[in-house]
């Protein structure tokens, strides 16, 4: 399974890209505006320093929701660096982008998908990843863990090559049970990644093992 983390702070990218585990990176306007990014030229920096700062995929979302913007806003973010991926909303005019850029080697990232039909449609348009939003089906009482099940079923069945990246994950419970059922990325915050690092019978058997050296000093 991958760890991409979601953010557009670069402390936290450059501690996840530290420890070693972290495969990529999700961010999104909202994001840029946390970290006090504003402006064109200032977000398209922050994507460049990103992909300077870790090795894998980086997902750079557009802002335009009509057919022509998203395929001219895209186009323009595929080339500001290689490891881009161009975030599409999983709306109409976003399936036919995807489609569109899928034909000229651009990599894409559906986003905002909240059922099994909507990733169907992104497979068949080529999407690079499907990124279906499992916290936010939590906080509406409906199992997002269960729609990871579904379109991982889906996708084996038909052999599609579009990975599933679990969205708006939460906690390391969500990330363990992703990686059970066959998610291909968990895009999470870095709080998440380093809770996987904690277990008290850990803690407890290192603070043994220093007493019992400290015997031999």
């Amino acid at each position: 399974m991958k760890f991409f983390i979601d953010t557009a702070d670069l402390a936290q990218i450059r501690e996840a890209q530290e420890l070693g585990v972290l495969d990529g990176v999700t961010t999104n306007p909202s994001l840029m505006a946390k970290v006090g990014i504003k402006g064109a030229a200032a977000v398209e920096q922050h994507y460049i320093d990103i992909c300077n700062i870790v090795t894998g995929d980086v997902s750079a979302e557009v802002i335009s929701t009509d057919y022509e913007g998203i395929v001219r806003e895209g186009e323009h973010l595929a080339s500001l660096h290689p490891q881009i991926v161009v975030k599409v909303p999983m709306i109409k005019d976003g399936v036919r982008a995807i489609k569109y850029f899928t034909s000229k080697g651009i990599r894409t990232n559906c986003t905002l998908v909240f059922s099994a039909g909507q990733a169907l449609l992104a497979a068949k348009a080529g999407a690079t990843y499907v990124s279906p939003f499992i916290g936010r089906l939590d906080d509406v009482s409906t199992d997002g863990l269960v729609l990871i099940e579904e379109i991982r079923t889906i996708y084996d069945n038909y052999g599609y090559q579009t990975q599933i990246l679990a969205a708006s994950v939460r906690h390391p419970m969500h990330i363990i049970n992703c990686a059970k059922i066959g998610a291909d990325v968990a895009t999470c915050p870095l709080s998440a990644i380093t809770a996987l690092l904690k277990h008290p019978l850990t803690d407890n058997g290192l603070a043994q093992f220093l007493a019992d050296a400290q015997k031999f000093a």
